[in-house]
């Protein structure tokens, strides 16, 4: 694939991103690296080679869910710039 100043305008229009001509050069630059080192990556034989869905063998490995407090609420009003018996005191807005 030729990366070109069309391409380079298209990305940008898509991605909502104004670039300057010298960006433009350098984006040009490594796009084509890294798309020729996608390239490379098709000299790979995958012959045999089973696609891979999971990248381990474990199948939904979750924590219990348990609760559990973690802070008193003394602890997490300790840094509190302003509080209220045990609440937060933030400014009124509209």
């Amino acid at each position: 694939m030729d990366i070109n100043n069309e391409t380079i305008n298209h990305l940008a229009d898509l991605a909502k991103l104004d670039f300057t001509e010298a960006e433009k050069d350098d984006l040009k630059t490594n796009l084509g690296r890294i798309l020729s080192y996608c390239e490379k990556l098709n000299e790979v034989n995958t012959d045999g080679v089973e696609p891979l869905i999971f990248m381990s063998e474990h199948v939904n490995m979750l924590r219990d869910d348990v609760a559990d407090v973690t802070h008193s609420k003394k602890d997490a009003l300790l840094n509190a710039p302003a509080k209220d018996s045990d609440y937060f005191r933030v400014p009124k807005f509209r």
